[in-house]
């Protein structure tokens, strides 16, 4: 997978949780994923598709994380993940993808992006319907970890 690819979507994420949620994310060193198993609690996942590209993005968040952004974007503060944390994950993932199409344009990587979809539990499961190598960029925070998945067929 083409690093220069995947920089802009770890830049994204870095900027939309900075600037909407005032949330510092430390970034890990990125592994090859090898199975479907999530690594936090609750995950948003959206689908990409270009004239030569097919990919998809997923973030998963642990709960204590996701319920901290929660309060820090809204002000609201729910005690478990309900369907506005889910919705909020849902557009943290939209926003993430967002910031990085308009940057990979810039390079004529384009790509239309779908609706996210969240799911959530502990030891769910990601599925990306896309035939490719799946990298997985930890990241810490003072509240709790994500994790940035990203696959894509080329």
């Amino acid at each position: 997978m083409n690093a220069e690819f995947i920089k802009p979507f770890i830049a994204s994420f870095i900027n939309v949780l900075l600037t909407m949620a005032q949330t510092e994310l430390k970034p890990g060193e990125a592994l090859e994923k090898v199975d479907s198993k999530a690594c936090g609690d609750v995950s948003g996942l959206i689908g990409m598709i270009g004239d030569d590209i097919k990919g998809s993005l997923s973030i998963t968040f642990e709960e204590s994380l996701a319920l901290d952004i929660m309060h820090k974007m809204l002000g609201e503060k729910p005690t478990s993940v309900d369907d506005d944390v889910q919705d909020m994950v849902g557009e943290v993932v939209n926003m993430v993808c967002g910031g990085a199409k308009s940057t990979l344009a810039e390079t004529s990587q384009e790509f239309g992006m779908a609706t996210p979809i969240v799911v959530f539990g502990k030891n769910h499961t990601i599925n990306h319907q896309v035939d490719g190598a799946k990298l997985v960029m930890p990241f810490t925070s003072e509240a709790g970890k994500a994790y940035l998945e990203i696959c894509f067929n080329k």
